[in-house]
């Protein structure tokens, strides 16, 4: 007898036993096996037992129960007494906990109070008023997390001395481009609350300026080559391999950003023009069209690989609750995980931004001109664009000056 089946037939989860049942018909609607199921009602149904032994009400059970259950030295009926209960163990019980408390059987979990009230409201004004990507809300929040103790609650008595004195101790504690980040983040705070009368106007001019030298780093990028390598990486997948090649392939053949990537939906896609709408930075509206390779990658991809839930994402991930990408980390680990199965050594960077630097790169070295460039990256400047004409050495001629020492009288 394994010990699945010797911890049913020794472990009682009493009136609990239903919802057990109800909680493994949830997980397969979600796309789970058989076997995680299995796992996730063995761990339900100990905990079920072990509240039964410790004399633990239904309507008790809390964030703390599950807690006493990940300690407990157990001695409950079955395979497990003695042993210590894993992290896997209890935070599978931990998803039935969260399962009853949905269903309203335990007890629904208490709601911190945030310390700092206001950034609800602050959100909420970035989201409206500025038009900011979720994913730049949630940099902004998690900044002022970091600096709102130091500042204080009582945003009235914020003045300039305090706002310098602040930055200037972050300056010491981080780098420049993430002082950056942070400086941009209380800036917009002050600017709502002085909106909102909540503290002194202009306090966020008294945010120092933090040096960046504009264009003054070579771009990051691999020769066309490398690029095709690391996309030809993929057939050495077996699972996932559809998925990494249209994720390489959008980010090469029309030089997306990560973010653009992970949130693109299927309704994004026209197939009938052959076109790709995109919501970029600032809720920018375009659309760009979809090259062959690229099309023929994610069709192949959805029709063969994708798995079928309802989902408006086009790249969910591959194992149940199979979800739409919450974040653009995942598209940076494709790219990641491509350059060291492609065996580049030592690449300039890891990330997205990569291949899509490469992009504009291989653009200009074909004959693309900026502007051409620039419309394919939708910089809204010129001068975003101009700091990859420094690969182009045939260009830079072109431009150059000559230098005031050779010049004849």
């Amino acid at each position: 007898m394994d010990a699945n089946n010797r911890d049913r037939w020794f472990l009682d989860p009493g009136p609990l036993s239903p919802w057990i049942d109800k909680f493994a018909a949830d997980l397969a609607v979600q796309r789970y096996t058989p076997l995680t199921i299995e796992g996730y009602t063995a761990s339900a149904r100990h905990f079920a037992t072990w509240l039964g032994s410790a004399g633990i009400p239904i309507d008790a059970i809390d964030d703390n129960v599950v807690r006493r259950f990940a300690e407990h030295r157990c001695r409950c009926p079955g395979g497990r007494q003695w042993q210590n209960i894993s992290s896997n163990y209890w935070r599978r019980a931990k998803r039935f906990c969260t399962f009853l408390q949905r269903a309203g059987v335990a007890r629904a979990p208490v709601k911190v109070a945030s310390p700092h009230p206001l950034l609800d409201d602050y959100q909420s004004w970035l989201r409206v008023h500025r038009g900011l990507s979720e994913r730049t809300i949630t940099r902004h929040r998690r900044d002022l997390h970091r600096l709102l103790p130091a500042l204080g609650t009582a945003t009235h008595d914020y003045d300039a001395p305090l706002v310098r004195k602040v930055v200037r101790e972050w300056r010491e504690r981080t780098g420049p481009a993430n002082m950056r980040t942070i400086a941009s983040a209380l800036r917009s705070y002050l600017r709502f609350l002085a909106g909102a009368g909540l503290c002194r106007p202009n306090l966020d001019h008294a945010i120092p300026t933090v040096v960046q030298w504009r264009l003054s780093s070579l771009p990051r990028y691999l020769s066309a080559g490398d690029v095709d390598r690391v996309i030809a990486s993929c057939d050495q997948l077996t699972t996932g391999r559809l998925r990494s090649r249209a994720i390489l392939l959008l980010l090469w053949r029309l030089a997306l950003r990560a973010g653009d990537v992970a949130g693109l939906r299927l309704s994004d896609l026209d197939w009938s023009s052959g076109m790709l709408h995109l919501r970029g930075k600032a809720r920018r509206e375009v659309r760009l069209p979809l090259p062959q390779d690229v099309g023929d990658a994610l069709i192949a991809y959805i029709e063969q690989e994708r798995p079928r839930v309802d989902q408006a994402a086009v790249f969910v991930t591959m194992v149940a609750p199979y979800q739409p990408f919450s974040q653009s980390s995942p598209v940076s680990t494709t790219v990641a995980l491509a350059l060291k199965r492609a065996d580049i050594s030592d690449p300039p960077s890891r990330g997205a931004s990569l291949l899509r630097h490469s992009a504009a790169t291989s653009m200009l070295r074909s004959g693309a001109t900026l502007e051409a460039v620039g419309t394919m990256l939708r910089h809204r400047s010129l001068d975003m664009t101009a700091h990859y004409a420094k690969v182009d050495i045939p260009m830079l001629e072109q431009i150059a000056q000559p230098w005031p020492g050779e010049l004849q009288c």
